[in-house]
């Protein structure tokens, strides 16, 4: 019998796989909410797929999953890739018009969604744009998580409005429309290169990019970073990052499910809830950018739980400053920490820091290589490679690369070169030893506590106001989440506003994290001979602002 870890299959037969080896072995635990076994985790996944298929869900659909970790979210990754269709994951701070546009440019049949998470109401946020009514060519379906989603999305909907309504609940009841066999048909025309997951990324457009993903690229991804981290059955991962990033669905849960290790999901981030997971379940695994583990570490009842059974984990994001990573791996008990560096398009971890690596290493590096994983650093106007601790542009080839942005060849192209390497935008170098370093970004985003962030997105709102003539937007460095969002902008003349007017003009139609921290407002950019603008003056001058006041 073929036993964990396994590789190069799809994720539909990765499941059936472990069910078949382990099959009363703990595959998802919830604190208030099911505990699976890998047998009844492949049931629960065959019998959605089949009431999906009931529903019109076919092969090569794109189905939008917008919900924070919940247990159904899991069960659709793996009942989506046995059909052969595309889930395609949405950020949970999206508000109309990001939802409208990951709608629209995905050609999306189906929605799945929960009611809202924190300050962000989904079904109001679909009202505004009107999408049970039709306004939305592709969409055929929304399925509603949740007695509460079910009830506000049917009093939404008009009694003629073309998109149905259906519950979560009810797709079990439609699974017995649909032989097994059939089921058995869909899953074997799936092979490892089938696309089964989209994930929208940011770029220096300010519009985000379908990043298309097979089973080869995220499951051999996730099965890479489990045997960095020494992955068995017996090992059991608390996930707390959220399932919409790479970080959630691939390095967390093919990660662990690959070498046949249990999740034990946190819905949405919540320090004390993770400790509790970590203190009751014994977990040995734990996830997270740098502000969650600090945010664990500085909790008032930190010291009440035991997490001694902890051993290793992921840290990502940003860097992790060396008096974190030794407060982590001592008072943590996560001696076996790892660092990892990647982006969307690599499935995406392209370094990691062995679990012997020094505290250095850990702190001042993203690690090596992963197995067939190529990587160069290069030139980024010549496109000469590099030597060793030169700086450049990272590039990486290899099984990892995305098929490419959905709709969107010129995008691809310019990402994946003629050969086959993709231009990440990071500048880094790489010392004798084979340790990367990334020491700036050639692209212009900002990544705020793991997430990316387009500026021309929030400089295209901020230039909407009234009393805006030109903004620009940029991250500055900020303790907690890495990178915070700052805005510089020239008002016009004769106007007046203040800082809370641009951060309120922002929050009524952006995700929270784009609304920028700090705002201040110029009488002219700094530019080049050219006339560009160079933000990185703006970056430092306003740095150089914000130490004053502290």
């Amino acid at each position: 019998m073929d036993q964990p870890p396994f590789r190069d299959v799809t994720l539909g037969d990765l499941l059936t796989r472990l069910a078949r080896a382990l099959p009363d072995r703990d595959a998802v635990v919830y604190a208030q909410g099911p505990r699976w076994t890998f047998r009844e985790l492949e049931q629960e996944a065959r019998t959605i797929a089949r009431g999906l298929v009931a529903l019109g869900v076919s092969p090569g659909e794109r189905v939008v999953v917008w919900a924070t970790n919940v247990p159904e979210w899991i069960v659709l990754q793996f009942a989506l890739a046995k059909i052969g269709a595309i889930l395609v994951t949405a950020n949970t701070s999206l508000r109309a018009r990001d939802i409208d546009y990951l709608l629209r440019q995905s050609e999306a049949a189906t929605l799945v969604t929960i009611s809202g998470f924190r300050d962000v109401d989904y079904v109001a946020e679909l009202g505004k744009i009107g999408a049970t009514a039709g306004t939305i060519a592709t969409l055929k379906r929304i399925i509603a998580v949740g007695e509460t989603t079910a009830a506000a999305l049917a009093a939404l909907a008009g009694p003629s409005d073309p998109v149905a309504v259906v519950r979560y609940a009810d797709i079990a009841g439609h699974a017995t429309r649909v032989a097994e066999t059939h089921l058995d048909t869909l899953v074997q025309v799936v092979v490892p290169d089938t696309v089964i997951n989209m994930q929208y990324t940011s770029g220096t457009t300010g519009f985000p990019k379908g990043v298309m993903l097979s089973s080869r690229n995220i499951l051999n991804n996730g099965f890479a970073c489990g045997q960095v981290l020494g992955y068995t059955p017996h090992d059991r991962l608390c996930l707390c990052v959220p399932l919409f990033h790479c970080f959630g669905c691939v390095i967390g849960v093919m990660g662990a499910f690959t070498h046949g290790a249990c999740l034990c999901v946190v819905e949405a981030f919540d320090p004390k809830r993770v400790l509790e997971m970590v203190h009751r379940e014994r977990c040995t695994a734990l996830y997270g950018v740098p502000t969650m583990f600090i945010a664990e570490l500085e909790h008032p009842e930190f010291s009440s739980y035991d997490l001694t059974s902890l051993r290793t984990g992921v840290m990502a994001g940003s860097l992790c400053p060396e008096p974190l990573m030794r407060r982590v791996m001592k008072d943590m008990n996560l001696s076996e920490i790892t660092i990892a560096y990647g982006l969307t398009e690599a499935s995406p971890v392209i370094t990691m820091t062995p679990r012997a690596s020094s505290v250095e290493q850990r702190s001042q590096t993203v690690g090596v290589l992963l197995p067939e994983v190529e990587a160069r650093i290069v030139d980024s106007e010549s496109g000469r490679v590099l030597a060793t601790g030169e700086r450049g542009e990272l590039c990486t080839r290899g099984y990892h690369v995305m098929k490419g942005y959905y709709n969107n060849p010129d995008a691809t192209r310019a990402a994946i070169d003629a050969e086959g390497w993709l231009h990440t935008g990071d500048e880094a170098s790489v010392d004798a030893d084979g340790y990367f370093r990334i020491t700036g970004r050639i692209k212009d985003l900002i990544i705020r506590g793991g997430e990316n962030i387009a500026p021309k997105e929030i400089e295209d709102r901020l230039r909407e106001h009234p009393a805006v003539a030109d903004a620009y937007v940029y991250g500055v460095a900020d303790a907690f989440f890495g990178e915070a969002v700052a805005a510089a902008i020239r008002l016009k003349p004769q106007s007046q506003a203040g800082p809370e007017d641009m951060t309120a003009w922002c929050a009524g139609s952006l995700a929270k994290f784009k609304v920028p921290k700090h705002v201040r407002f110029v009488e002219d950019f700094p530019m080049t001979a050219s006339g560009k603008i160079q933000k990185y003056k703006l970056r430092e001058d306003h740095e150089g602002k914000l130490k004053l006041k502290t």
